[in-house]
């Protein structure tokens, strides 16, 4: 058997890849548990690994980043942007992995009493198409320095870049598999931690298995994200920023804002501005360096995103702001809609809504069952007063949603079970241990 990767942009073959077997990808973890025993060992041997990792990385840089776009439709200015934030992320690990790992002292009646942080094993990443590098770096990175070993699932469509990065680590203490999703639910039973970056439902699944087995699981799922424009204080940037904030990644990023909560005061000039916005975006080849708007994923993507255009011209006004676009492609649209659409829409399209009171702003937002990030534009001291009322746990007060290696990521409701990034996303994969002198 094979996985086969495809192009989106021009729907041509791309490679194919022979496609592990469980038993396969059971030998791995067992390499990579007898690997992990050794790799735990020594902290400073980790972070020189890693110091050699980081460099084999930005020396792979542009090769990878190319490659990321030809698999899955990045404009590649972005993917180049992408490599810039994980390598960020190494240095950042790197730099601060001694001292989120140190023992931590609690003064108790005993002679001596601390906490360790000791790694669980070998942790199983399944990982999505969409930041093929960005979401990987941000899991594996913390995981191996934390002492654990690693094997990478990623998603069939970037099999490519699942490869390069394994020639790239080049780390007896982490691997790749090109397998199906069958075998990677299959290999939580034999991992001790699972992370998962993908849609709701598929987390659902990977956490009912990984509670079976009682192994420790992070999931980061998806999002419905809110952008809130409470008055005319920072209009013109939220105006401004509007189109990155749902277009970023072709629109199909867990954090993009894709419903626009506009006060009424304001709805008008904000839609135009908007109108505007969406209109100059440019489209096209995504290995051209102009190109902000790329092709969907995959055909499957684009039907999806089609589909669900289709039902929401039922439900309000429904503009699609270019013409003339084949295969891939979804143009920058907006949905001026009342009704409360509660899906996730990957794929570049804003549903736009208007407000009366701040009650009703945060009612609007509230209205899902996603719980990942929100944007709110305004006032600072009067939107920072909103923030306790936001169900999502990521909030950006006059900024779009982004990930920073710095703070912990993760989100509230169906969004997502534990964190990534900062201390907290690296303490994740370890075992909080109790040690009591007398």
């Amino acid at each position: 058997m094979t996985i086969r990767t495809v192009n989106p942009y021009t729907e041509k073959t791309l490679q194919e890849y022979h496609e592990e077997s469980l038993d396969e990808v059971r030998a791995k973890i067992t390499g990579l548990r007898k690997a992990q025993q050794e790799w735990k060992l020594d902290l400073d041997a980790r972070m020189q690994a890693l110091k050699e990792v980081r460099t084999r990385f930005a020396s792979a840089s542009n090769e990878l980043g190319i490659l990321m776009s030809t698999e899955m439709g990045k404009p590649v200015s972005q993917s180049e942007a992408e490599l810039k934030k994980c390598l960020w992320t190494i240095d950042y690990v790197i730099e601060n992995a001694a001292k989120f790992l140190a023992p931590e002292e609690v003064k108790t009646d005993a002679k001596k009493s601390y906490i360790r942080f000791d790694p669980l094993g070998v942790i199983l990443l399944i990982m999505p198409w969409n930041f093929p590098a960005w979401q990987f770096i941000r899991a594996a990175v913390p995981a191996l320095a934390a002492g654990n070993a690693v094997l990478l699932k990623h998603a069939s469509l970037v099999s490519g870049t699942s490869v390069k990065l394994s020639e790239i680590f080049g780390l007896d203490a982490f691997k790749s598999s090109v397998t199906r999703g069958e075998n990677a639910k299959e290999a939580i039973k034999y991992s001790d931690g699972v992370s998962l970056t993908g849609s709701t439902s598929v987390g659902a699944m990977v956490a009912e298995e990984a509670g079976r087995q009682l192994k420790k699981v992070v999931l980061e799922l998806g999002g419905s994200d809110p952008y809130i424009v409470l008055d005319r204080s920072n209009l013109d940037q939220a105006v401004k920023n509007c189109a990155v904030a749902r277009m970023q990644n072709n629109g199909q990023s867990c954090i993009a804002s894709k419903r626009f909560i506009v006060h009424e005061d304001v709805f008008n000039e904000f839609y135009a501005g908007m109108k505007d916005e969406f209109s100059k975006v440019a489209i096209g080849d995504p290995l051209d360096k102009s190109t902000f708007l790329g092709p969907l994923s995959s055909r499957d993507q684009k039907e999806t995103v089609a589909d669900q255009i289709k039902r929401m011209k039922t439900l309000g006004t429904v503009e699609e702001l270019a013409g003339g676009l084949g295969g891939n492609f979804i143009p920058p649209t907006i949905a001026r809609i009342e009704s409360n659409f509660d899906e996730e829409v990957f794929g570049p399209v804003a549903i736009l809504k208007k407000f009366k009171t701040t009650e009703e702003a945060i009612n609007l937002a509230n209205e899902t069952a996603f719980g990942l990030g929100a944007s709110i534009w305004g006032d600072p001291a009067s939107a920072e007063k909103l923030v306790p009322h936001i169900e999502a746990g990521l909030v950006f007060i006059n900024k779009i949603v982004a990930s920073d290696p710095r703070l912990p990521f993760g989100g509230v409701k169906k969004s997502g079970l534990g964190v990534e990034l900062s201390r907290y996303g690296l303490l994740e994969f370890t075992s909080k241990r109790t040690i009591w002198v007398n």
